[in-house]
């Protein structure tokens, strides 16, 4: 489903989708809406690149999956709500996704210099090759972040 990045209004970019017949490695689990989330994600995304052999750009991953979690548990996801990180390795794209119930789609924000909070997004765009967020069926968004990365996996 194409998607409207945030910060660009009137624009449309086709959330990155794996070729037909590529191979295709994918790996999801829910968290609670907890402050302990955005770690427990972080772990869970780099337990699964290193079982896959694909930490060349670990740092940026993690870095991206941190804020876009932490997004879901202070924008998104209502109290008592799950929030679900997938990864999906696809050729030679990797794709993060964090889904939560709210409807509010991120968006960024002029910050001020002393703010303390505010810049979440600034990182995931410029750290990830692309972003976006999609609707979900039902209630929610789901708001990705696609990294390009080699085809021969890391050592």
């Amino acid at each position: 489903m194409p998607s409207t990045p945030p910060g660009k209004p009137g624009t449309l970019a086709l959330a990155p989708t794996p070729a037909p017949g590529a191979d295709v490695e994918r790996r999801r689990k829910l968290f609670d809406r907890h402050r302990t989330t955005p770690g427990a994600a972080r772990r869970f995304v780099a337990e699964t690149l290193t079982q896959w052999g694909r930490t060349e750009r670990l740092d940026d991953v993690q870095l991206c999956v941190s804020e876009l979690a932490t997004n879901a548990i202070l924008h998104g996801a209502p109290s008592g709500g799950l929030v679900l990180v997938r990864i999906t390795l696809a050729d030679t794209q990797l794709r993060i996704e964090v889904h939560d119930s709210g409807d509010a789609p991120p968006h960024r924000r002029h910050v001020p210099a002393a703010a303390e909070t505010g810049r979440g997004l600034l990182p995931v765009s410029a750290l990830a090759d692309d972003w976006g967020v999609e609707e979900r069926r039902g209630p929610g968004k789901c708001v990705w972040a696609a990294f390009q990365h080699s085809t021969v996996p890391a050592c």
